[in-house]
């Protein structure tokens, strides 16, 4: 299996969920998942927020308020979006979908999110239909999703769902739990998710390297993959604050490093994306990624 540093785009959508997995380890912590809001009009109008984050070195796009039962991605016109924009980028797509906790009273938010932004059997089965190859089970600031029900979904994703399933929440989404929580990542990884996802370090306030270090290495020792994520509108901070977060998380041993949607207009600063890319595998591999054709076999 070779790295995905050294993927062209028709390999990395050719990849099942268990060979993207494996690319993945084999970078070494050199892999970046950029997150667009697809749901608003783009940065630069006609083309599309996860057009212009791949162009800027992402590897792999993270589709945030994407409806799977509606689908649409502003600033791409056509029928099926996922599959027009994969040929667009060639780089893997996916999406968040949302496990909201019906314990937690938070009744006004949970209605404001459709049903098709809500993780399903009903969703995890359409988002294969769509070709999406991976999904994220998290939750968006104040929607009520809970370590209990991201773990409920989990097991649901692992029936109905064929590619990789990232678990795992960046912020408190509504819901005040520890972010960092050894017993509830055991629970996700029993359930079946390939990828933890966690805070950043320097992300929210009081998480230290030590604590996302351990957890990491818990990750690891139970054949899963960590990824830390930049969910705090930090993707529009300065680039040397962006440097200092990877730097960061590569020390703690991220395998996977995730820059958030709330720089302008649904996407970071795309020279933020750049900038993480190069702190984490320098100015060679960074070119290497933006410049290689989507037509290269």
């Amino acid at each position: 299996m070779k790295r995905l540093l050294n993927c062209t785009g028709k390999e990395m959508l050719s990849y099942n969920g268990k060979e993207l997995k494996q690319a993945i380890k084999a970078s070494e912590g050199r892999t970046i998942v950029s997150e667009t809001v697809i749901s608003i009009r783009p940065l630069l109008d006609d083309i599309s927020n996860p057009e212009l984050a791949a162009s800027f070195g992402s590897d792999l796009i993270l589709l945030n308020t994407f409806d799977v039962l509606h689908p649409h991605i502003e600033g791409i016109n056509s029928p099926s979006p996922v599959e027009t924009l994969k040929k667009l980028i060639a780089r893997p797509v996916g999406c968040n979908l949302e496990p909201v906790d019906e314990n937690i009273a938070m009744m006004e938010e949970r209605l404001a999110i459709p049903e098709g932004r809500q993780a399903s059997e009903k969703t995890f089965k359409r988002a294969n239909e769509l070709g999406l190859q991976f999904i994220c089970l998290t939750g968006n600031p104040g929607t009520g999703v809970s370590n209990a029900s991201i773990c409920l979904a989990i097991k649901k994703a692992k029936e109905h769902f064929d590619g990789l399933i990232i678990a795992g929440k960046m912020h408190s989404a509504g819901v005040d739990e520890e972010l960092v929580d050894l017993e509830a990542i055991a629970s996700f990884i029993e359930a079946g998710a390939d990828i933890i996802l966690l805070p950043a370090v320097n992300t929210v306030p009081g998480l230290d390297e030590k604590s996302v270090s351990e957890a990491c290495k818990f990750i690891h020792n139970h054949n899963a993959l960590a990824l830390t994520a930049i969910g705090t509108s930090q993707e529009g901070a300065d680039e040397h604050t962006i440097r200092e977060i990877a730097l960061a998380n590569k020390r703690c041993g991220a395998d996977l490093q995730h820059i958030g949607d709330a720089g302008w207009c649904g996407i970071a600063l795309p020279e933020n994306i750049m900038s993480l890319s190069i702190a984490i595998r320098g100015k060679r591999w960074t070119y290497h990624r933006m410049a290689s054709s989507i037509n290269r076999d």
